[in-house]
């Protein structure tokens, strides 16, 4: 009985202690959950998040987005993909069990968060393509348990990799992506042994590759391509584990390392675009199931490997631009799975093995400018998408069986010893974009059912012996850009319905042709296209042919001449020829001074796509999308990459007034030599004595004028499904605010000699396609003198009763 007190005591006690336990374990989910909200109103409550709302239900382990928890406690925060903006607050590593933090593809700013480093517990950290800036620092190799860190795509300061990735010995999955590196890849990721995945692909680093890198016995994935490393391929390879390797677009030199054929795993490897020399290693494939082998770009010499596809699962062979020889392999006859071979530019020889032609995926074959021979089989294989076998010596018929490859798009056979007629079935290749045939022996007539070839833009059957008029169907090719019908023996006029086509290029020289040019291409921009034609005619004499007025005029005047022969005077003969001779001499200085005032210059200031061609025949009413008080504004197609650009026409019938050619010269000077991000890209200039052309890049979000004041508009999704429409939300508002900002600063402060724009307004902000600001129309700007110099700001200019801000 004794014993009875105590037995009760210990049963209270233990209620006691389990009710104690229960509401410690409330108020740590009730302080999370504090924690949570406090970060949902940091980020002014985004949409995504907006299930984070207290309930007396459910915790926010049960139903609030992106949390992970576990025992109740919250261990993961994933909000990827949400549109939020703003920075990371350091309270959130008051979540103590936090093991994943992942806010990839949104819009935070500003310094890296170097506060989260206090997140000991942190396994997997991903940031990835966000807007961070500022530096890493050592300070990261306090996250000893992180397993996963992706940075890629952040704008950081240029720096060096952190010294203290070295401490990080548990890192599995290491990603930074054009981050901003520079400097050489520190020894310490040696020490990273348990390393599967290394990223620093897309930046700026130098020297040499880490020798005991490929000796990460984990390693499975190295990207390093995009970087500016020099010195040779580590040597001694024990990542025996290794999938994928590229090593792209640097400057590594020496040779292949042998080891490459020992890595049983290895599926893809990528060395193209740096300096290697001597031969590739004859085991490489042969011990693994290699998928995708690219050298291209390189000094290699030697022979393919025979056994590259020891695996049957081969896809891409990519080796141009080397100095490789002998003949293709005859083991990839078997290779069933191989779907792109590119070998162009080398030194291979002798005839394509028979079986390869009709491989059942092989969709690209490229193996232009070689010394390969024979004839093409009877029937290629239906797969095939892209055949370019230009300057080889192939030779024979075009098959009428290549119609049997029906998704045929390119086939360039130009420079070989192809003969015979087109054949009709050709045709049959609906889906084909590019026909090149330059440079054979082919004849007979141009087929005239063309018109299937819908999807043609370029066709090219120039330099052969072809006969025949040109076929009227070609006029209704709806997406021809370039025609090239030079160098052969056509003959006939040229079918007026060409002159529908918007061609980029065009050029029926030296052929038999007769008639007048259509009236479409009777300018300067088409002078070269028509030569060595006796039979043509055009209204412009800038085309250099005879003029079809003239000629009729001529044949009247010498009717009248026989029968004054008879009736008149050799007085009035003499008269006549005086009369003849001024006209002529006349009309030569007239026809000299047009030519001289038409000729056409281009100033490039970037790499251009397109020459004064692709603008000049395109600035037509049909392209025209604004005009002002300085010119017009065209939107012009630049050809097969689908990209257009903006010209900025400035033309006066006379000289071009004082006003607008200091307007002309002004943006010349400063758009010609600034290149920053929110400042708008001047591409080139194109001018003559009366007209001056300006190239801009394209901007396909207008103004911002427009969206401020006009029609233009985007939806966005609430939480409960409806659509509500808005001008501009807040976030890109600041983002075009911020963007302008940045450019104006860089003009104040950046430059070498400060620039005022003096008419920044909202019709001057251009967006791009993510609505990122590009500051515009700097006809009105000036830079400012330095310091001692006389000049000075004497007027106020810009739009008329508008001042812009200083």
């Amino acid at each position: 009985m004794s014993k009875l007190p105590s037995i009760y005591y210990q049963i209270s006690l233990f209620f006691f202690l389990s009710l104690t336990s229960h509401q410690t374990l409330s108020l740590t989910q009730n302080e999370e959950q504090s924690i949570l909200l406090k970060l949902k109103q940091h980020w002014y409550s985004p949409p995504s998040i907006q299930s984070w709302t207290p309930s007396s239900n459910a915790s926010q382990c049960d139903t609030w987005t992106g949390i992970t928890c576990t025992n109740g406690t919250v261990t993961a925060i994933s909000l990827s993909n949400n549109n939020i903006t703003g920075k990371i607050p350091p309270f959130i590593c008051n979540l103590e069990k936090l093991v994943e933090i992942n806010f990839s593809n949104n819009s935070f700013s500003g310094e890296f968060p170097r506060s989260l480093y206090n997140c000991s517990n942190l396994e997997i950290f991903v940031l990835h393509h966000n807007e961070f800036n500022g530096t890493l620092g050592a300070e990261i190799g306090h996250l000893t348990n992180l397993e996963v860190l992706r940075l890629d795509y952040n704008d950081f300061v240029p720096g060096t990799l952190p010294l203290g990735f070295g401490k990080l010995k548990k890192l599995r999955y290491l990603s930074m992506t054009s981050s901003n590196l520079i400097g050489e890849i520190p020894e310490s990721v040696v020490d990273l042994s348990n390393l599967e995945h290394l990223d620093l692909s897309k930046n700026d680093l130098r020297g040499e590759i880490p020798q005991g890198l490929l000796s990460l016995t984990n390693l499975t994935n190295l990207y390093l391509y995009n970087n500016n490393l020099s010195g040779e391929i580590p040597r001694l390879i024990r990542a025996l584990n290794l999938v994928e390797i590229d090593l792209s677009t640097n400057s590594l030199n020496g040779s292949i390392p042998e080891g490459f054929g020992d890595l049983k795993y290895l599926k893809y490897v990528s060395l193209n675009a740096n300096k290697l020399s001597g031969e590739i290693p004859e085991s490489i494939g042969g011990n693994s199931k290699l998928q995708v082998f690219d050298v291209s770009k390189n000094g290699l010499i030697g022979k393919l490997p025979e056994n590259l596809c020891g695996g049957n699962v081969l896809v891409r062979i990519a080796a141009y631009i080397n100095n490789l020889g002998g003949e293709i392999p005859r083991s990839l006859v078997n290779c069933t799975s191989l779907m792109s071979i590119v070998l162009y530019n080398n030194s291979f020889s002798g005839e394509i093995p028979s079986g390869l032609w009709s491989l059942n995926n092989l969709r690209s074959f490229g193996i232009s400018k070689n010394g390969f021979s024979g004839e093409l089989p009877d029937r290629l294989t239906s797969s095939l998408r892209r055949l370019r076998i230009s300057n080889n010596s192939f030779s024979g018929k075009i098959p009428s069986g290549m119609s049997f490859s029906k998704d045929l798009a390119i086939f360039d056979g130009s420079g070989n010893y192809f003969s015979g007629k087109i054949p009709l079935d050709l045709t049959k290749l609906e889906n084909l974009l590019t026909l090149a045939l330059t440079g054979n022996s082919l004849s007979g007539e141009i087929p005239s059912n063309i018109i299937s070839w819908k999807s043609l833009t370029t066709l090219n059957l120039g330099s052969n012996m072809i006969t025949g008029e040109i076929p009227r169907a070609v006029g209704f090719l709806p997406d021809l850009l370039e025609l090239d019908l030079s160098g052969n023996r056509l003959s006939g006029e040229i079918p007026s319905e060409i002159g529908h086509l918007k061609l980029a290029y065009l050029n029926l020289s030296s052929n038999q042709l007769n008639g007048k040019v259509p009236h479409e291409f009777d300018n300067p921009t088409f002078d070269s296209s028509f030569l060595n034609n006796y039979g043509l005619c055009a209204g412009n004499p800038l085309l250099k042919l005879g003029s079809c007025i003239s000629k009729t005029h001529n044949s009247r005047i010498l009717s009248s001449l026989l029968i004054m022969v008879i009736i008149v005077l050799a007085t009035t003969i003499f008269l006549v020829a005086v009369f003849f001779a001024i006209f002529v001499i006349r009309g030569h200085r007239k026809r000299k001074r047009e030519r001289d005032i038409c000729v056409w210059k281009l100033t490039a200031f970037q790499t251009l796509e397109f020459d004064e061609l692709n603008i000049l025949s395109n600035l037509t009413e049909n392209n025209l999308i604004g005009s002002g008080s300085s010119g017009k504004v065209y939107r012009v197609s630049i050809g097969r990459s689908g990209k257009s650009v903006a010209v900025k026409k400035i033309w006066n019938k006379g000289e071009l007034d004082q006003e607008l050619e200091k307007e002309f010269e002004s943006e010349i000077q400063i758009l010609g030599t600034i290149k920053h991000s929110n400042i708008v890209k001047l591409l080139c200039c194109i001018s003559n004595e009366i007209s001056k052309l300006l190239v801009y890049e394209y901007m396909v979000n207008y103004s911002l004028d427009r969206w401020l004041h006009g029609k233009a508009r985007w939806s966005l999704a609430s939480s409960s499904g409806s659509v509500y429409h808005v001008v501009l939300d807040w976030p890109r508002r600041l983002q075009i605010a911020i963007g302008a900002a940045q450019g104006l600063s860089y003009l104040h402060h950046d430059c070498s000699q400060p620039i005022i724009h003096r008419d920044v307004k909202s019709s001057n902000i251009l967006l791009d396609s993510e609505f990122n600001a590009r500051i515009a129309d700097f006809g009105l700007a000036k830079k400012l003198v330095t310091l001692g110099e006389p000049d000075t700001i004497s007027i106020i200019a810009g739009s008329f009763g508008y001042i812009a801000p200083g």
